[in-house]
């Protein structure tokens, strides 16, 4: 009887546990107008040092992965259009150093989740820009069927 009971206080025990990293791994993970504007911050500074001919630091580039990495997460809980921007600046930080595959990422992700926004085009003629053959969206049957009868 105690092993039943020490087995139930030990279960209680550790599933309250796994919900509370949860709940705070959902807390972190979720971006403040502050902490958007910091990271906008970040990579007009680093956008700055690329254009002016500087090397980027290895402080530099941890604070570049480290931003791309923070809205891959935020990406994961939800689709924020204030993260728009910043995918495009990253990519086109990427673009400029020639690391082609990271710049491509960052151009999907703003073609993908933000296509309504004004940076969809950019985006779009970005890749187009390095090569990268970009598919319109598909139009179902439906929408066509709409369109051609005037609704």
């Amino acid at each position: 009887m105690k092993r039943i009971i020490l087995g139930i206080i030990t279960l209680f025990l550790l599933l309250s546990a796994i919900s509370l990293d949860v709940s705070a791994a959902k807390k972190s993970a979720k971006l403040s107008k502050e902490d958007i504007a910091q990271m906008s911050d970040t990579i007009d500074n680093l956008t700055k040092k690329i254009y002016g001919r500087a090397l980027l630091s290895p402080q530099d580039n941890e604070e570049l992965i480290g931003i791309k990495i923070k809205l891959d997460n935020q990406m994961l809980m939800a689709a924020n259009p204030a993260l728009a921007p910043l995918y495009f600046k990253a990519g086109n930080i990427y673009k400029l150093r020639n690391m082609k595959s990271e710049a491509i990422e960052c151009y999907q992700t703003v073609l993908e989740n933000f296509s309504d926004t004004a940076l969809a085009p950019k985006a779009r003629a970005s890749l187009e820009e390095m090569g990268v053959e970009v598919k319109a969206p598909q139009v179902s049957e439906e929408e066509t069927d709409a369109s051609d009868d005037g609704i």
